[in-house]
């Protein structure tokens, strides 16, 4: 434990006072040129340097505060990510404020909850797709006094056009420059810096308040784990209302002086990574999934021969990753092996879909089922699996480049302790850590103990080398009729390794078996049944198809042979429809909504049990 405490004092040295408002002024004094932010243009980009964006941000800081935001209130945002939706946030902490990235696939009524629960008086929506969420509650919100529009304000003394917004700030700024810096100047480490709102699976979301102190030591101890290089290009496409991307595409930029490049539709994901190359991408497991579902289909489009070199070599590739998991070491066959499969194909895939310069590669947000990892270790990446919740800032444990096992989540971060309870729960201390749920007390008792251990509601192990592994939500673990307690998650992900099936929930709490609802994946469904002849049809008629449900049906079979007999999908059914975030069965951060599914199919869920 000295060890911990150690790194953990190091680190309190090396953030000692600072506050986020010092990371920016500190880039912009010592890298005015390097450039920050860059916005989609056409086939182009526009660019900001870290001096212009402190220059905006001040701009921002003084409109906030010539329309009479006082330091401690709130300031909601809800944008697609774009420079403005950074330069408003950090605009925000510069006033003195703090910032609230509302989840844009929120209800209006999550929304009046949201936007009343933290105080906000002043919101800065992107244009009339999040007007057209806001307008039908904005009478029940009172305190919301300014509503500032990026694109298509309506006319009306409560809302403000954003060119006019930035117009009142640079006449503020330019006449008294000096209550401005007063008012970041007065932030201090303990002050929250932003609220966020976990999306939650059932209920009211919670409100998650964090501080300077929190973000920074959080973004040290990042780098201390990652070990990026400064001044390396990054992809923000995942929302700011998500503590990862906050993290990796806000806060860590300013330390590492990266250059941010918006992706502002998902459509577009693929075209912007070939654009961009990054050094650093990170992406929920549901991304990975569907950029390996992609590869695997247009792998098998190609002749049988460019299939079986390509499978080849992607062999030689995943033997030289796991011989190099923690511990181990390549030995000179692997190494030749790889080298050549690296050099013939394995670099030139990694180029072709724009991660061939990547230096660090992450996912968490949810399990990230063990044969994707493996399929892009077999391309010479490695994804990293890292852990954390938006109460722990982030990530509390990662893998590391040098130091990794896979399928496991690595090891405690730098100045992070982390347990496991009697009933298996993980727990975790650090700076970190949050104080507790923003207006509910008694769910803060429940988060946090008298000792400050933080209560993660995951169920894990740790093993001799100080890797951990995640079994499951602890409240969702599946107690059969026969007493036996089975992970879902992990028949989940044995279920989509198939390309074809986009989601599954598996079931059976209080029941003889677990059954599972499946659904297609919508982007390759339709290329694998154009490649066997199948008539263009729509995903319904796909899910209906005799063929689709034979593969299906191979593919239950195929995941049950890895799973132990309790834990075997007995029936199944096949929906004609994918599952979203706007449809409700995800949340905005594309986790499953267990209870949502449970309560929308129960009818199909009780025929799976009928004889």
């Amino acid at each position: 434990m000295t060890g911990v405490l150690g790194e953990r004092a190091e680190i309190e040295r090396e953030i000692g006072g600072r506050t986020v408002c010092d990371l920016l002024r500190e880039a912009a004094e010592h890298h005015p040129g390097a450039p920050a932010y860059s916005d989609p243009d056409g086939d182009g980009w526009v660019t900001l340097t870290y001096a212009d964006a402190r220059r905006r941000v001040l701009e921002i800081a003084a409109g906030l505060a010539a329309l009479g935001l006082r330091p401690g209130e709130a300031v909601a945002l809800m944008m697609v990510n774009r420079s403005e939706h950074v330069l408003a946030d950090l605009g925000t902490v510069h006033a003195g404020g703090v910032s609230c990235s509302v989840y844009a696939t929120f209800t209006p009524e999550q929304v009046a909850f949201v936007a009343g629960d933290v105080g906000a008086r002043i919101a800065v929506l992107g244009g009339p797709g999040e007007l057209a969420t806001w307008e039908p509650v904005l009478d029940r919100l009172p305190a919301l006094e300014k509503v500032i529009v990026l694109e298509g304000a309506p006319a009306g003394d409560r809302f403000l056009a954003w060119d006019d917004f930035l117009a009142l700030g640079r006449e503020r700024l330019a006449a008294d420059p000096a209550a401005v810096e007063a008012r970041w100047r007065a932030a201090r480490p303990g002050d929250v810096l932003t609220v966020l709102y976990t999306s939650g699976t059932t209920g009211n979301p919670k409100g998650v308040p964090l501080t300077h102190a929190n973000v920074l030591f959080e973004v040290v101890a990042t780098t201390r784990m990652a070990d990026l290089p400064q001044r390396g290009t990054q992809i923000s496409y995942l929302t700011y209302a998500h503590i990862a991307e906050r993290v990796l595409s806000l806060y860590l930029p300013l330390l590492k002086i990266s250059h941010t490049h918006f992706c502002t539709d998902m459509a577009r994901l693929g075209a912007v990574l070939g654009q961009v190359r990054p050094v650093l991408f990170f992406g929920v497991p549901r991304v990975w999934e569907k950029m390996m579902a992609r590869l695997q289909a247009l792998l098998v489009s190609q002749p049988e021969e460019q299939q079986r070199a390509v499978r080849e070599a992607m062999a030689a590739g995943l033997a030289h990753m796991e011989a190099g998991q923690y511990g181990g070491t390549p030995s000179p066959e692997v190494r030749a092996a790889y080298e050549r499969a690296d050099a013939g194909l394995l670099s030139v895939i990694r180029s072709m879909i724009g991660l061939g310069d990547a230096a660090w590669l992450g996912s968490a947000a949810a399990p990230m089922p063990l044969e994707v990892q493996r399929f892009f270790a077999g391309l010479g990446l490695c994804v990293l699996d890292v852990y954390g919740m938006t109460e722990t800032t982030g990530a509390f444990t990662a893998n590391a480049p040098d130091r990794y096992k896979l399928g496991t989540v690595g090891q405690a971060g730098p100045g992070v302790e982390v347990r496991i309870a009697e009933d298996g729960e993980i727990l975790t201390r650090s700076p970190a850590n949050t104080r507790g749920y923003l207006n509910r007390p008694e769910a803060t008792a429940e988060l946090i103990d008298e000792d400050g251990w933080l209560h993660t509601g995951d169920i894990g192990t740790i093993d001799d080398d100080g890797f951990i592994r995640i079994v499951d939500r602890k409240k969702e673990l599946i107690i059969t009729a026969g007493g036996e307690n089975i992970s879902p998650a992990n028949i989940e992900n044995h279920l989509k390794e198939h390309p074809l099936i986009g989601q599954a929930l598996a079931y059976g709490d209080g029941r003889p078996y677990p059954v599972a609802i499946l659904t297609l994946d919508g982007e390759v469904a339709a290329g694998w049944a154009r490649s066997r002849g199948i008539p263009a049809t729509d995903l319904a008629g796909l899910a209906g198809h005799p063929e689709v449900l034979a593969e299906v049906g191979a593919a239950v079979a195929a995941a049950n042979e890895r799973l132990a007999r309790v834990q075997q999908v007995k029936r199944w059914r096949l929906l004609p429809a994918e599952w979203t975030a706007e449809t409700e069965e995800l949340t905005p951060s594309l986790k499953l909504k267990r209870r949502v599914v449970h309560a929308k199919y129960a009818g199909i869920i009780d025929e799976l049990y009928r004889d």
